[in-house]
């Protein structure tokens, strides 16, 4: 199951990446990778909800990796900004998944 939810992560980082470079859909070659993206990237979602993961795992892993990987590789790619604070935010948000996660695997 934690293959999926990897897969579903590097998908959905890539079709919010291309979205990013789409330029608001401007640039047509990108529509199809966002779409397909996201779609694939739900997909994979599912199967691992469908292997057994609790959603609010999944759910949080797929975000806040999300999240922090976008936003540092937007860092690279487009030049966007990321702070200290920004960086920070990043840290609480992986925290908060950890901590969910471990309260999760003590039951």
């Amino acid at each position: 199951m934690w293959w999926a939810l990897v897969g579903a992560i590097v998908v959905e980082v890539f079709a919010t990446l291309s979205l990013r470079a789409s330029d608001g859909f401007r640039r047509k070659a990108w529509i199809a990778p966002v779409i397909v993206g996201y779609l694939v990237s739900f997909f994979l979602l599912w199967v691992s909800l469908s292997l057994g993961m609790p959603v609010g795992i999944a759910y949080g892993v797929w975000t806040a990796c999300g999240v922090a990987l976008v936003a540092v590789i937007a860092r690279f790619l487009f030049a966007e900004p990321l702070t200290w604070m920004m960086i920070f935010g990043i840290v609480l948000i992986v925290a908060g998944v950890l901590t969910i996660e471990l309260s999760g695997a003590v039951h």
